[in-house]
């Protein structure tokens, strides 16, 4: 059983809070123990535990951190949703929204099946990165949750022990890290080794044992020995010897590291009150300790994204061997230990001055999840969202500086334009330029870490699509397509728009008549769409004929039908109603093919010819269409032509790999050509297909060759 597994009660807690001095605020946690033992009455642990154990031990996990009162009083009722009888309405009336919505949010976290394999991970990171968007408390008490689960992983059957140790230490902790709670972070990593690599990490543990004794000897002979130093130049300070976790040592061993030669088994942290004496005490430090080169690291200067903030330096202390010291205030050290649950701390004290001291630094940490929900709303894949997050706000990033200091976090490889995105969208699709460290840059150029990038805008200007083939940032590629996408959208409403009032005009159908809001709904309603502009936007890109949607009103000015049946002729492609042994002739303008919504067009001398629906050149022609249909008995194995471009992204020849994609799916090709532009191809092909199906599976396979944009449908 772990040293940790003991068992809390109410007056531990109460004894920890001593950062909260609100009676009230003390009672609702008192009454969120005594509402959560009575429901969790006659429930017992696997570990065979009565069951109030672990909501209690999860609340003293989160006094350590300081959370505040909100977080343990949901932390001690975090389970009674879904293991009790009790309902959201019960609760929300006992402890009000705040702290239900907190219980509900760790409730649904629950109920995710954690897994660690890759189908199941994109999943789990999509819900719960969009469940921090509600309250990043949620996460913190999870966390909470976990860590006791893995101090008593002991009552599980080994394969279960496994999986949950994998899911906390390839899920959980890095989460934890990101939070910046380095108590959870490194108590769940260790935990999660005894379990996944027993043998290791006892073996670990053995040689930290066997050098203990001198280990301590030499930290308390160094510790004594900079303590004189600092009180030698007047600096209050307090020190501590720091212990490398099993996980971290077992991580620089892996990266090839002897024990031996991991320098911070020898460790001291130093803190002091204020920034500045931060430096002098390392500047009087490498006085008379020789730093060891290139282990110095300015995390003051530069903080790390979850706001960590310490100097780190390696020296060759006494007796020569080599100390990792770390040097920061006791505010900076409160961050480090504790992460983002602590500010809620500084809230219990309404009238503390501290509050207001931490205030920037809590948006920039806050930074990290805006980031995240930023992803959540974009629209993307379930892949493309899980690697958005991996790559961009999970991994490596770099840090750059607008020209006025401000730093900014971008995915590593990302560009100038990246960078104009993530100032403003408007700054974003007005770039005309960059500088960087005064140098005049293209646009593709692949910023580093601590570059100054000046964006040169021009307001008349717009996004290029070029763009999308060098940005690194997933939401950018979005915001660009978003441009054009909108752009586009508009065109075609506007389109739609004069499609639909120059029949209305040729109809002499009056605007203000036929455009009235019982019209309207009338329309949406048999449409199926949401407004006006909507029904604008499926005339203008074809989809929705002009005709079909003025006939939903105007009913007296449609063909009166042939009442007879119509007569079939088995051996026609098409029938025609109520007309027999008629010529009939596809148009070659839009190449009709089995499926397509068609209509007739009675020529003059040369029978009917069937044109889709969608052609836009049935508007030119004289009102004289007919209703026709396709024989369903004919056309199983008739051939019909279809004209297709494909638009590429380079100027590469692709032919050979289009012609076999085509015959996997067994469509004859007729003839294909390319139509270049400066900067990419366009493949013209003319393929005989079956029917709209077979056309449309050919379209989906050529749409995943990687070197194609898009693939259109034409007409001539």
């Amino acid at each position: 059983m772990s040293p940790n597994n003991k068992e809390y009660t109410l007056d531990d807690i109460l004894n920890n809070i001593n950062y909260i001095d609100d009676e009230n605020k003390i009672n609702v946690i008192k009454n969120a123990y005594e509402f959560a033992k009575e429901k969790h009455a006659n429930q017992f642990r696997k570990s065979g535990e009565a069951y109030i154990t672990h909501p209690l031990s999860v609340c003293f996990i989160l006094t350590q951190i300081y959370a505040d009162y909100e977080t343990l009083a949901a932390s001690l009722l975090h389970d009674v949703l879904e293991d009790c009888d009790c309902s959201y309405e019960e609760l929300e009336n006992e402890f009000g929204p705040v702290i239900v919505k907190l219980v509900d949010g760790v409730t649904k976290l629950s109920r995710l099946h954690f897994s660690t394999d890759n189908d199941y991970l994109i999943e789990y990171y999509k819900k719960i990165i969009v469940g921090m968007s509600e309250d990043v408390r949620v996460i913190i008490i999870k966390l909470a949750d976990r860590l006791h689960n893995m101090r008593t992983l002991w009552a599980l059957p080994p394969d279960r022990q496994k999986v949950k140790a994998k899911e906390a230490l390839e899920i959980l902790a890095p989460i934890a890290h990101h939070l910046g709670i380095h108590k959870i972070k490194s108590e769940l990593e260790d935990l999660s080794l005894r379990y996944l690599k027993p043998d290791v990490f006892y073996d670990i543990v053995e040689r930290l044992n066997n050098t203990k004794i001198q280990r301590d000897k030499y930290v308390y002979d160094m510790k004594q020995d900079v303590s004189d130093l600092l009180t030698e130049h007047h600096i209050n300070h307090e020190i501590k010897g720091r212990s490398k976790s099993i996980y971290s040592i077992y991580n620089k061993m892996q990266h090839g590291k002897k024990f031996e030669e991991i320098y911070d088994l020898l460790a001291l942290r130093i803190l002091v009150n204020d920034p500045q004496e931060c430096y002098l005490a390392l500047g009087i430090i490498h006085s008379k300790y020789r730093p060891m080169p290139h282990r110095f690291k300015d995390y003051i200067a530069m903080p790390k994204p979850n706001m960590y903030q310490s100097l780190h330096t390696t020296v060759f202390g006494i007796n020569g061997y080599l100390f990792e010291i770390q040097i920061r205030t006791y505010d900076m050290d409160e961050i480090a230990e504790n992460g983002i649950a602590s500010h809620w701390a500084y809230k219990e004290n309404n009238g503390s001055n501290k509050e207001a001291s931490i205030q920037s630094t809590t948006e920039q940490k806050l930074q990290f999840f805006k980031s995240i929900i930023d992803l959540s709303h974009e629209n993307m894949t379930s892949e493309e969202f899980v690697n958005s997050v991996k790559d961009e706000v999970l991994n490596n990033n770099i840090y750059v500086f607008t020209p006025k200091g401000d730093v900014i976090e971008l995915p590593k490889g990302a560009t100038p334009i990246d960078f104009a995105y993530k100032i403003h969208t408007r700054v974003g699709d007005t770039t005309v330029g960059a500088i960087v460290n005064n140098n005049i840059v293209p646009l593709d150029y692949e910023l580093k870490n601590n570059d100054i990038v000046k964006i040169n805008t021009n307001k008349s200007s717009n996004p290029s699509k070029e763009w999308l083939k060098f940005v690194k940032s997933t939401q950018t590629k979005n915001k660009i397509k978003s441009f054009f996408t909108k752009n586009e959208r508009d065109v075609y409403i506007e389109r739609g728009k004069y499609n639909l009032e120059k029949e209305l005009r040729k109809r002499k159908l009056a605007f203000n008549e036929f455009f009235t809001n019982e019209n309207i709904e009338k329309i949406c309603k048999t449409l199926k769409m949401k407004d006006l502009d909507e029904v604008y936007l499926n005339v203008g890109n074809l989809k929705e004929p002009v005709n079909s949607v003025i006939n939903i009103i105007d009913k007296q000015e449609e063909k009166q039908k042939v009442k007879q049946a119509p007569k079939i002729n088995t051996d026609a492609d098409i029938v025609v109603a109520g007309i027999d042994n008629v010529k009939v002739n596809l148009a070659s303008c839009c190449y009709p093919i089995y499926g397509d919504k068609i209509v007739g067009y009675i020529t003059k001398g040369n029978g009917i010819t069937v044109h889709r629906l969608t052609c836009g050149n049935l508007e030119m022609l004289e009102d004289r269409t007919i209703d026709v249909s396709w024989n369903e008995k004919q056309l199983p194995n008739k051939r019909y032509l279809s004209c297709l471009y494909i638009y590429s992204n380079d100027l590469e020849n692709h032919i050979d790999d289009l012609k076999k994609s085509i015959s996997i799916q067994n469509i004859q090709l007729d003839s294909i050509k390319i139509l270049s532009s400066s900067n990419y191809n366009i493949y013209e092909i003319d393929v005989y297909v079956t029917n709209i199906d077979n056309l449309d599976k050919l379209i989906l396979l050529l749409n995943k060759n990687d070197y194609v944009d898009s693939v259109e449908r034409i007409y001539k």
